[in-house]
Order: C-alpha cells, then sequence, then structure tokens
C-alpha cells in the first residue's frame, strides 16, 4: 500500500496503522488515555444527574451540552464528525444541544492561512499566482479536515473557485483515533459473543467500513472523482433542484480540492421553511443515488447542503457538496431494498423478513412466527415518522405507558424488556457491514428533513420514487416486485387488481392513499386527489412506464379479449332488437291473425368467413349460421370470472369518465341503430371474409368504428366534460413518440383480437371457398 511521507499508510489498513504507531512508544496510550479523560467525567455526571433525579433535569442540558461540544472539539476530526451527524437529530436530542452541536459546523478552529498558501504550492509544484489571482485573506469556512477558501482562478476571466486545503497532520490524528476504536469495538465484540452469542452482528467489520470511508475522505483525489461522477449521476438523471458544483480536476491533489464556486448558505443557517423547501428535492436526489445508481452521498448533514442564493440557470436551489464520504451498494442489495421498502410500507412483515434474510439482516431458519409480531411493534412507530419523539410516543402507546401512571410504566417496561430480551436471545440478527454508511445518510438526511418537517417519515416520502421505478424499469428483479403489488393482494391471487393499478399510477405521482391513521400506504386505495385521465394516460405511454407496459401486454389483451366479447354479446343483441319490426297490431274481433316478426337473430344466413388457415390469409368461405351462432363463435360468453372482473372495469371506466362511458363497456348501449345496420351489412356483405382480415387497415377501420359508437356518449352525457372532450383533451397532451407508442399499441391490440376472432371461426364448418 501506498504510505505517505510520514510512512502512514494513504488507504485505510489496521495492521500497517498499529506497524506505524507502534513505532511511537506510548502514542496510542496516550490518546486512549486522552479520550477517556474527556468521556469518563463527563458519563459519570451524567450518571450522577440520572440517579438524583430520574431523569435528566432540563436545567442542567445547557450546560452539558457546551461541556461536549467543547470535549468533541478538543478530540479532535474523528469525533467532530460524529458530533456534526448528531447536530441532525431534534428527534433524538434537545434543542439546547443541537444548538451546541450545530457550532462544530461553523466553529472549528482554523489553522494559519500561511500554512495554506504553503500546502498549495507545495501541492500544485508552482508559486499561487501561477494558478491564482487572489485568495481570500481567511478561511470561509473551517471544517474538521479542512478549511475553504475563496479564490480566482489565473484563466483570463477570474473565475471564482473555492479551495478546500487538508488540515496538517490530520492523516496521522484519524488514523490513531481509528485505531483507538477499533481496539474499543473488539473489546465491545467480545462482550457480545460471550453474553449475547446469539447475535451474529460484527461491530468490528461495521467499525471497520465506517473507517474505511472516513479515512478515504482524507483523500481529495478521490473527492474529486466522486464529486464529477455525482454531478454526472444527477445530470444524466434529470434531477431537479440540486446541483453538485464542477470540478476542475488539474487543480485537484491529495491534500486540496479545487472547485467550482457557489454563493449560499449552509442548511444549518436556513429557516424551517427553507428546509421544508427543499427537502423534496434533496430527497429525491438521494434515492436516485441510492436506488438508480448504487452510489450515494454518505454525509448529507446540513453543512454540505448549500442554500443557493439565487436559483442557478437550471432553476437549482440547492447544492450539495463534501464528496469525500461516498458509498456504493450493488444491484442485488438495491433491489432487495426496494422490496422492503415496498413491504414495510404497506405493513407486509411476513414479505418483509424475506427481504431480511435476503439482505442478511436474518438467517434463512428464521422463526417467523416470533419475528413478525416484534416487527409490528419495533417498526410500525418508525414508519409512523416523526423520528425518534414520535416513535417513544407511539412505542408508549403499543406497551400501555401513555398514562403515566406508576403501574403502566412498570408493567409496560416489563413487557418491552421481555420482547427485547427475546431479539436478543432469540432472534440472530445482524447489520451488514455496508450498514454502517448508509445508515448514517439516512440518519442524517432525515434528521435534516424532521427540522423543516416534525412529522417527517422517510418510508412513506420514499414511497412515490419507488413507485415510479417500478412503473420504469424492466429487469425481471422490477418485474417481480411490480408483478407482487399489482397482483397479490395479500391473497396469492393472479388477477390483476385495478385499483392497485390505479392506486400505483397515483402513488407515481405523488398521491398516495393512507391507512392506519395515515401510517401505511394503502395499495388498493385511489386517492381521492388522484390522477386525471389525461395524466394518466401520458404518463402510461411514457418512457417512465416500460415496466409496467411490458408486465401488462399479456394482461390487456386478455381486458380487449373481455371487453370486446361482452361489446359484442350485448351490442349484437341490442342491434337485433333494434332492427326487428315491431309486430302488426291485433284486429279487432280477429286478434292476432298476423304471424309474429320474424327472429332475426335466429335466421340461418350464409356468412362469407375468413379462411381457416392459422393466419387467416387462405381463402375465404362460406358457412351458413344464425347470429346467435356467430356470437357464440367470435365472442364465447363470459364467465363468471370474467364479469366479475368487467365489472371492475367498468368502475374504473366511471371514476375517468362518468356512467355513460361506464356503460358501454359493460356493453349497454352500444349501437345505435345506424350503427348496428351497418354492422350487420358487414356480416351479411362478408366483409369478414376479407383476405386481409388481419392487416393494419382492418384495424385501423375498427378503431374508426369503435370511435364512431363512443361518439354518441358525447350528446348524451349528463356530466360537465363529454367523453370526446376528455379523450382530446388527453391525445393532445401526447407528444408525437406517445402519440406514435398509443397507436401502435391500440393497433397492435386490435390485431391481437382480430386473430382470436378468426381463430374461433375456423371451428366453424364451411359450404364452399369463395
Amino acid at each position: 500500500n501506498e504510505i505517505d511521507e510520514e510512512g502512514l499508510p494513504l488507504v485505510y489498513d489496521r495492521e500497517a496503522i498499529q506497524k506505524y504507531w507502534s513505532k511511537e512508544k506510548g502514542a496510542l496510550n496516550q490518546r486512549w488515555g486522552y479520550f477517556v479523560g474527556k468521556a469518563v467525567p463527563f458519563l459519570t455526571r451524567l450518571t450522577t444527574l440520572f440517579i438524583k433525579d430520574g431523569k435528566i433535569d432540563e436545567r442542567y442540558i445547557p450546560e452539558l451540552s457546551e461541556k461536549a461540544r467543547i470535549d468533541l472539539q478538543d478530540l479532535g476530526p474523528t469525533f467532530i464528525k460524529a458530533g456534526q451527524m448528531m447536530s441532525v437529530r431534534p428527534d433524538v436530542l434537545p434543542q439546547a444541544t443541537l444548538d451546541e452541536l450545530t457550532k462544530l459546523q461553523d466553529s472549528v478552529v482554523p489553522f494559519e492561512t500561511s500554512v495554506a498558501v504553503e500546502q498549495i504550492e507545495k501541492e500544485l509544484g508552482g508559486p499561487l499566482g501561477q494558478f491564482f489571482t487572489s485568495i481570500s485573506e481567511e478561511p470561509v469556512a473551517a471544517a474538521s479536515l479542512a478549511q475553504v477558501y475563496l479564490a480566482t482562478l489565473n484563466d483570463g476571466k477570474d473565475t471564482r473557485v473555492a479551495i478546500k486545503v487538508q488540515r496538517p497532520d490530520v492523516l496521522g490524528t484519524v488514523s490513531k483515533d481509528l485505531y483507538v476504536l477499533r481496539r474499543a469495538a473488539e473489546v465491545f465484540q467480545g462482550l457480545v459473543d460471550r453474553f449475547a452469542p446469539q447475535q451474529k452482528t460484527n461491530y468490528v467489520a461495521l467499525l471497520n467500513e465506517w473507517s474505511i470511508g472516513f479515512y478515504t475522505e482524507l483523500d481529495f483525489n478521490n473527492e474529486a472523482k466522486n464529486q464529477e461522477t455525482l454531478r454526472n449521476l444527477l445530470i444524466d438523471n434529470n434531477i431537479q433542484g440540486v446541483t453538485v458544483p464542477n470540478v476542475y480536476k488539474d487543480l485537484c491533489t491529495r491534500r486540496i480540492l479545487v472547485s467550482e464556486w457557489i454563493d449560499g448558505k449552509k442548511l444549518s443557517s436556513c429557516t424551517e421553511e427553507e428546509i421544508a423547501e427543499v427537502t423534496p428535492y434533496a430527497q429525491e436526489a438521494f434515492l436516485t443515488q441510492l436506488f438508480e445508481a448504487g452510489f450515494f452521498h454518505a454525509d448529507p448533514h446540513p453543512g454540505n447542503l448549500l442554500y443557493l442564493d439565487e436559483p442557478t440557470e437550471e432553476g437549482h436551489q440547492l447544492a450539495l457538496i463534501d464528496c469525500g464520504l461516498m458509498a456504493e451498494i450493488g444491484s442485488d442489495d438495491r433491489d432487495n431494498m426496494i422490496s422492503a421498502v415496498i413491504h414495510l410500507a404497506n405493513k407486509d412483515y411476513t414479505n418483509l423478513v424475506d427481504d431480511f434474510i435476503k439482505l442478511k439482516i436474518l438467517p434463512e431458519d428464521s422463526d417467523r412466527a416470533a419475528i413478525i409480531p416484534l416487527m409490528d411493534k419495533a417498526l410500525s412507530p418508525y414508519v409512523k415518522g416523526g423520528g425518534a419523539k414520535k416513535y417513544e410516543e407511539e412505542l408508549k402507546k403499543l406497551y400501555g405507558m401513555e398514562d403515566g401512571s406508576v403501574q403502566s410504566t412498570v408493567g409496560g417496561f416489563q413487557a418491552m424488556t421481555q420482547d427485547a430480551l427475546t431479539v436478543l436471545n432469540d432472534i440472530p440478527f445482524s447489520i451488514p457491514p455496508y450498514f454502517a454508511i448508509l445508515g448514517r445518510a439516512i440518519v442524517t438526511l432525515e434528521g435534516v428533513a424532521l427540522t423543516g418537517n416534525p412529522d417527517y417519515g422517510i418510508i412513506m416520502e420514499s414511497y412515490p420514487f419507488i413507485a415510479r421505478k417500478l412503473l420504469r424499469e424492466d429487469r425481471p428483479e422490477i418485474q417481480r416486485a411490480l408483478q407482487e403489488v399489482l397482483y397479490s393482494g395479500g391473497t396469492g391471487g393472479t388477477d390483476l387488481k385495478l385499483s392497485r393499478l390505479l392506486a400505483l399510477l397515483n402513488n407515481a405521482s405523488g398521491a398516495v392513499a393512507t391507512k392506519e391513521g395515515a401510517a401505511f400506504v394503502d395499495l388498493d386505495a385511489v386517492p381521492d386527489d388522484g390522477l386525471s385521465f389525461p395524466t394518466a394516460l401520458k404518463f402510461l405511454m411514457s418512457d417512465r412506464s416500460e415496466s409496467l407496459r411490458n408486465l401488462l401486454e399479456d394482461e390487456v389483451d386478455s381486458i380487449v379479449d373481455i371487453l370486446s366479447r361482452q361489446l359484442v354479446r350485448k351490442g349484437l343483441g341490442e342491434a337485433v332488437v333494434s332492427l326487428t319490426p315491431p309486430r302488426p297490431p291485433s284486429i279487432p274481433f280477429l286478434g292476432d291473425i298476423f304471424p309474429p316478426s320474424p327472429k332475426l337473430d335466429e335466421i340461418p344466413l350464409p356468412l362469407l368467413l375468413p379462411g381457416i388457415g392459422e393466419d387467416g390469409a387462405s381463402t375465404p368461405s362460406v358457412a351458413v349460421l344464425t347470429l346467435n351462432q356467430f356470437r357464440d363463435y367470435v365472442a364465447p360468453k363470459l364467465s363468471q370470472d370474467d364479469e366479475l372482473y368487467a365489472l371492475g372495469l367498468s368502475d374504473a371506466a366511471k371514476e375517468f369518465f362518468g356512467e355513460e362511458v361506464a356503460e358501454f363497456v359493460r356493453g349497454e348501449g352500444v349501437f345505435s341503430a345506424k350503427s348496428a345496420d351497418l354492422l350487420l351489412s358487414a356480416v351479411r356483405s362478408g366483409s369478414l371474409g376479407q383476405n386481409d382480415v388481419l392487416s393494419g387497415e382492418t384495424a385501423q377501420s375498427i378503431v374508426e368504428f369503435v370511435g364512431n359508437a363512443l361518439s354518441t356518449l358525447s350528446g348524451t352525457s349528463s356530466g360537465t366534460v363529454s367523453f370526446d372532450e376528455t379523450i382530446n383533451e388527453a391525445l393532445s397532451e401526447l407528444d408525437d413518440s406517445e402519440r406514435a407508442r398509443l397507436q401502435e399499441i391500440t393497433e397492435e391490440l386490435i390485431q391481437r383480437s382480430l386473430a382470436r376472432a378468426v381463430q374461433r371461426l375456423s371451428k366453424v364448418e364451411r359450404l364452399v371457398s369463395a
């Protein structure tokens, strides 16, 4: 491994670090002693106050908070980082503590500018003026690992840039701290292995993963590469509202980073309203990094998020900086996490167990009967949002402790302790090492969001993103998750649930129906403020719904078959009734001396039918059939399941278009007398027997015929907007590619229907070829 000029490894290596510090006799012991000297008095004070009052009284919070902040600052970069992460958790710590810890982001003591300039010149190999025409006299920001200066490039344009300069000797300090923390983790792991052997979490591996990430932050070449990758990732995915500064790679080294200057203020200095404004942007950017690319910013604390003074030309309001700590997650784990979010969001703990097994959190032989009730108690309060404070409130309700009485508190605490012991002793869960960094990122981002919205819950807020991903991607893993959402319904059924399809389309647009006090997603409910038909059609025809279109291809074909059979059977019946002449009136004293009108549907007629070849392209031939027989061949009677499904389709049509169109879908009032006459004339004249019955022209003529039939609804619609207007509005909102896709799908479905009809008619005995 590479080492620096002092002999320290440039990539985290525990053995190499140990070997280096073993040469410095007493250095590690001295550092450990310094840490203990800070930690023990503070913990002793906390314990004393707790024993005295049974809690930490609020009057002591400011004093303790200031002491904690000073101690962390004195301990240096590693511990300042930990304090910064906790400074964004209003749900965990009191406000006075948050106020103190926030100072860690802004009040780190800077080192001298002369030292920074010396380091810049040493790293770039030349005098400062060779690269920059100016540099600020003081750093504009000082952080735990580096400080930042405003400078102008020597590029003839005095382009403003930010120069990030690493603190002197920071590698030595961090490496020593990480080694000490690893020794502490090894001691803790030994205690766990001895007293809770059922637990499989490797805490040393967790710390090791975090240490690797933290150590990597010290290489600014790596940060420059990360920053460029992240910037391109957001651009390629068309992320709105968030930008990443451009990097000047030619001026970056292991100890300095030069990037585009951004005018803005840290999110830690923003109002709650400003934080709430940009939270959706930050959330979308993070979810895209996590679930789309598997490459995410692992340290999105308020100091690394800048609220821009003015939006960029592209409309971005938020800048994401400091890309030193990034992490990667493989596609399999991403897919399993997506599945877990879906199951967690709709309280499907049975399938969530499978997700946790795939994520290596639970073993394959897990006791589901024991785990599922505990999952409900542990995870349901979290999904409801509001962070740790709301979580505590929900737990008290779960265990009957909300009234505050001694009896309920003792009883609830005993039950909670019993559940905790069950988890520790009977459920051998483990936390994968990469969760150390992922958890840090989620905890940090959720903490920022809670500042702007005390009821924020990242699981529910992320569900629309997950819904859009399900609709868009056609990879087998995503298709399986989509199929589960649309088909299972918790009953193991294989029929598409239209309510779920409509709900999912609405979820993807951001409208989510909930259940159990708005805590969980209701997969079967369509939100009251849901999508209009034009918006839904545009979404379905867009590139974003490719996965859904692929999954539903055969399903839609079945829907068309059910509807077309229903339309033909009921419509043909109505057509016969409308064209049957009335019975002649009876004559006084003589009665009904005239014969009744003939039943047109029972009269055998010579019909010219398509050829009986597989593709319907062979020579047409004549058969003698009644209209009833013809109907039963070309449109077999619907089964009971088909009829129930058709009712569901009718309900969906009613939701989008009103009762008149729902009646049409049910086959009621399909044909006017004129269109019925045209249909029967086509049957009698042999139009169905043409050689090119499966051609695109035939499909187009059927589209026009159905359109003419539907247009009659416009004149009878009792609503304020006619069916024609709704359809025209929807078509007008499609772009050229979406309209072409709709046309292609429509013609394909009609040709499939024609092929089915030809195949069904091939069973009819023919008299003569045409």
